[in-house]
């Protein structure tokens, strides 16, 4: 019989960030060691208990309206069931948040699902002076911009359900990388800061802003 330790419940009992395991083909667990990175971050920067490891979730898992914030990247296509297009816009309806993040390569499949998640909703700029901007550390010009794609300025887009911001998309920017490892792209300390501090600010919003815990 396997027993888990005192800690590793007490883990499992912290709030975290979990990666959204999704069908298509497109590589959902890119970027392996960003999210216990920024886990850790958070863990320093800030008052908030978190779990030092990130979950990983199926849309149409039981357990999914137990994770404040999904986590959805990668570089290739996003298929979602009909199943699992009701299950995301019952979480998000419900208080949850969802953070999608370009990763070069998702654009067009995760607009053509996130459409059929709220046919009637559009992705639109986040505002300047949104609280995702600022609730721990300011972005007076909004989204930072990590790694160069297409050359194009990094946007924030988001979906707002009944006035909240439920979805944000981080496009053109890729912010997963920034918070991998040093080694892993090379990126500038002061680059991977701004990542990290953006990583940070939509972590506290997505606690704040989702239904009571």
């Amino acid at each position: 019989m396997h027993f888990l330790s005192h800690e590793a419940v007490a883990q499992d009992r912290l709030p975290t960030i979990a990666r959204v395991h999704y069908e298509g083909g497109g590589d959902w667990y890119a970027n392996p060691s960003s999210l216990p990175n920024l886990l850790s971050e958070i863990g320093k920067r800030t008052t908030v208990r978190v779990s030092s490891r990130p979950a990983e979730v199926r849309l149409a898992d039981p357990d999914l309206a137990d994770h404040p914030y999904l986590y959805l990247t990668g570089h290739g296509n996003i298929s979602l069931s009909d199943r699992e297009v009701e299950a995301l816009r019952d979480y998000i309806r419900n208080g949850g948040f969802l953070h999608a993040d370009d990763n070069y390569g998702l654009d067009a499949s995760f607009r053509r699902e996130i459409r059929r998640v709220f046919p009637a909703e559009e992705l639109t700029d986040v505002p300047l002076d949104h609280p995702v901007y600022r609730i721990h550390y300011s972005f007076p010009g909004g989204l930072p911009k990590i790694h160069e794609h297409d050359g194009l300025p990094a946007q924030g887009l988001g979906i707002f359900v009944e006035g909240r911001l439920a979805v944000f998309y981080s496009y053109q920017s890729d912010l997963g990388d920034g918070w991998e490892d040093r080694t892993v792209h090379g990126d500038p300390a002061e680059v991977r800061e701004q990542a990290i501090r953006m990583g940070v600010n939509l972590f506290l919003y997505a606690l704040s802003a989702g239904p009571p815990r």
